[in-house]
């Protein structure tokens, strides 16, 4: 490997975070949030392959939900990085979504190296991170499936392992430093045989970070998953391209069976694989390379409190939080003020429509608080009072029988759809900025403290014709007020 490697960067974004509820919603899951600073975590996973000297790194792709495309393109235009925006239909897990990007990737005749991270994980130590992906670029270039296992330094119980074998010669026949044969996955163990793996020293963490050509992904599948490799193909070439987003088709797409990297071939590999240089038959050559860089899933609560950066007392404080003599405890506010006094161990969250407290033993039952929710057909387990739309955002402010109240933000170029409610009115207030209406056959501006009123019925549309953003309240007002009762006309979108 003399001349830079080009990688691929693939960021899985599935997933919906449901045990860091209540900031992590269904609609608005936690790779979209900033829990580590001001970059979120999708942000975060791009911009930590930057700088990684002797390898040609292409632009992201991220493979997503459809629901999330518009907050993840602008997230990755915030970066200055836009790159190609896989779009699913339905979570299929892990591994069609791997091989989707790999017939993204080779669709030139290209054959990079793609480089798999989960859009929802942190690493601290960049520079180690860096560094073992430049070793398992060298690997993955001459073939081989690489995969980084975390060092563990506890016996874990919430991760799967993976178990290094026989150390790996590669091409050159000489070792490469660190570099073992993947000899066995296993999933996540009881309390008793994580610590045998710990007491062993030969099991690592599973990150699901991996390393591999796309043209090694895709024969592996046909190997091992043939009927997902087919599916994916299909729902491929029924596809279309719509600027950075890449649609698949949906009907094929609904065909494909549901199954993870790991269980579709990961754990074949591992299984075929003899101690030495051999893999499984008919299968490439799994590596597993150590990596210690303050990784984290962040899967919930506590995870999250083990990353962040504590006061002399192990507390974590965000917002607004006044803590008085407390210990080891967690407490995040978005807005209205948090006080704690003597209580340890304790995480507490606060959003604008819903409050967590918690014990930090017990925070991976926070899921079931959110089954419930969805249970009794209760929003605040699905999404944010808070949500935002290509064009911009809204915050349901009130809401009573037959009224809402809304405050919308449009941002700069931003349109609504042109669209008609068959079940309610509006009345628009302009808070700053500039409002271009269109309501029937007539279409004016509006300006600061200027209102109007939308009639039941009535085609309209709102845009911000101006340089800053458009501020309004909205008052709803009707026998159903439901989001669903929207006819669009026009959508610049594609809703």
């Amino acid at each position: 490997m003399t001349s830079p490697v080009l990688i691929q960067p693939v960021v899985l974004s599935g997933g919906s975070g449901t045990r860091l509820w209540p900031l992590s919603r269904e609609k608005y899951p936690k790779q979209l949030l900033p829990l580590m600073g001001t970059d979120s975590l999708l942000q975060a996973t791009v911009r930590r392959v930057d700088g990684i000297a002797n390898l040609d790194m292409a632009p992201p792709m991220v493979v997503c939900n459809e629901e999330y495309r518009f907050v993840i393109a602008e997230q990755l235009r915030l970066l200055g990085k836009p790159g190609t925006i896989v779009l699913e239909p339905f979570g299929r897990n892990t591994a069609p979504a791997l091989t989707l990007s790999a017939l993204a990737a080779i669709k030139n005749d290209a054959d990079p190296v793609l480089l798999v991270m989960p859009a929802d994980h942190v690493i601290t130590d960049i520079g180690a991170f860096q560094s073992v992906v430049s070793q398992g670029a060298r690997l993955a270039f001459d073939g081989a499936v690489v995969t980084f296992g975390i060092t563990p330094d506890a016996p874990e119980t919430g991760y799967g392992y993976i178990q290094s074998g026989a150390a790996y010669a590669g091409k050159s026949g000489t070792p490469d430093a660190n570099a073992r044969l993947m000899a066995r996955f296993v999933e996540k163990p009881d309390l008793a045989t994580a610590q045998g793996y710990l007491a062993a020293g030969s099991y690592l963490w599973n990150s699901g970070l991996f390393m591999l050509r796309a043209s090694v992904w895709l024969a592996a599948m046909n190997t091992c998953r043939p009927d997902i490799l087919a599916a994916c193909e299909s729902a491929w070439r029924q596809g279309s391209t719509d600027g950075e987003f890449v649609r698949v088709g949906k009907d094929a797409f609904a065909q494909c069976p549901s199954d993870s990297i790991d269980y579709a071939v990961m754990e074949r590999i591992a299984a075929g694989a003899s101690k030495s240089d051999a893999g499984a038959p008919g299968l490439p050559i799994g590596v597993v390379i150590p990596l210690t860089a303050g990784w984290s899933d962040v899967g919930a609560w506590d995870a999250l409190w083990q990353v962040l950066p504590k006061d002399a007392c192990g507390n974590v404080s965000q917002g607004d939080v006044l803590l008085q003599d407390c210990e080891n405890t967690l407490a995040l506010s978005e807005g209205r003020l948090i006080a704690c006094v003597g209580v340890s161990d304790l995480v507490v969250v606060e959003t604008v429509d819903a409050i967590l407290v918690a014990h930090k033993d017990k925070t991976q039952d926070v899921k079931k608080i959110v089954d419930r929710l969805k249970q009794q057909g209760r929003s605040e387990g699905i999404i944010h009072r808070k949500v935002f739309r290509p064009w911009g955002w809204y915050d349901g402010v009130d809401a009573g029988e037959r009224f809402q109240v809304k405050r919308i933000v449009v941002k700069p170029g931003g349109t609504l759809s042109l669209q008609m409610h068959h079940h309610r009115a509006e009345h628009w207030i302009v808070v700053s900025g500039t409002a271009r209406v269109t309501c029937g056959d007539k279409a004016f501006l509006l300006s600061e403290n200027q209102s109007t009123f939308i009639p039941l019925g009535t085609t309209h549309r709102l845009e911000n014709p101006g340089r800053v953003a458009l501020e309004m309240i909205e008052v709803q007002s009707g026998s159903y007020l439901g989001e669903d009762d929207i006819v669009r006309f026009e959508d610049m979108y594609g809703r």
